[in-house]
């Protein structure tokens, strides 16, 4: 291989795993709809709906990164069709168009795929499916990389702080800190919903792509990307209120979203990401990755996120 296509690579673990590719040597190619191209890469002005373009991306590329997705939890309940419409009937160009040029591809799956309940979680373990039937119906070498939460520098922020419509558990918990407003922790906290650092994601990627485009044995289920040790939302609280300088009272019970099962595990086997040669316990460790996240949001104050007005 030697370009390599990332949709969505403008997004936030697009533009990691953009950088994790050039490193390793690989030119990449983003396809996503701002046109934008991080770190070197050239940008392929696209929207995954769009069979044309994306069969014309196909082209040009030697392997896919399919990160491109309508994200969010509660967010996607009330109106599921942009969601699906991307999710599932995007992925299909994709997988159609990887499949005429005989591509290998990574598609970006959802650690809590099967526990949800919400669009997301659905859309998602659709395309998981339709993995499995490309590679055993159509002899297609196509992986799925089912990463927990994903959280690290350059995470956008969400309202009242940003304008990411999606509500991801680190930048609100740290935003929430760094204002002196209360952590809020949903059913209590007492779920486990692990984190991994956004870089450790990106080195899975590039490696589950590698495995793909080889003549090795594919698994027969996703790669699931997280940590060794397991921590429930309350601790990855606690921690960020250490590194914020907070007290551990600083917290806020609220009752579960709607689409989230109270008191639900979502962690990764680490069993299966064996295939790749990475090892769990090598990964960033997550109060060293929460001071990191913390310095990026204390330093881009202003910048990538504003104070709530009083």
């Amino acid at each position: 291989m030697r370009a390599i296509g990332v949709t969505g690579g403008a997004g936030f673990i697009g533009g990691y795993v953009t950088r994790a590719l050039r490193a390793a040597g690989y030119e990449v190619v983003t396809f996503d709809r701002w046109g934008h191209a991080p770190d070197g890469a050239t940008a392929f002005l696209g929207d995954v709906r769009d069979e044309v373009a994306v069969t014309e991306f196909a082209a040009h590329v030697d392997g896919i990164i399919h990160l491109a997705a309508v994200l969010g939890t509660q967010e996607t309940i009330a109106n599921p069709r942009p969601a699906a419409h991307t999710n599932i009937l995007g992925t299909l160009n994709v997988f159609e168009a990887a499949a005429q040029y005989g591509l290998p591809v990574v598609n970006a799956a959802v650690g809590n795929a099967r526990i949800g309940r919400g669009t997301y979680c659905i859309t998602k373990t659709c395309a998981e499916d339709f993995v499995a039937m490309y590679n055993e119906d159509r002899g297609q070498r196509f992986v799925s990389v089912r990463p927990v939460n994903a959280y690290g520098p350059g995470q956008k922020a969400p309202a009242p702080w940003g304008s990411s419509k999606v509500r991801k558990i680190m930048p609100t918990f740290i935003l929430s800190a760094l204002t002196g407003q209360p952590i809020p922790l949903y059913g209590g906290g007492v779920q486990i919903s692990d984190m991994v650092n956004v870089r450790d994601v990106a080195r899975c990627f590039v490696a589950a792509l590698e495995l793909a485009a080889s003549t090795k044995p594919l698994p027969n289920r996703p790669i699931e990307v997280g940590p060794a040790e397991s921590h429930t939302v309350r601790e990855v609280a606690d921690l960020v209120l250490r590194a914020c300088g907070r007290s551990s009272h600083d917290v806020e019970m609220l009752p579960m979203r709607p689409g989230e099962p109270p008191a639900s595990v979502v962690k990764a086997d680490i069993n299966t990401m064996r295939v790749i040669n990475l090892d769990p316990h090598r990964f960033t460790p997550l109060d060293e990755g929460i001071a990191q996240t913390v310095d990026y949001y204390r330093t881009t104050e202003g910048k990538t996120w504003q104070r709530p007005s009083a």
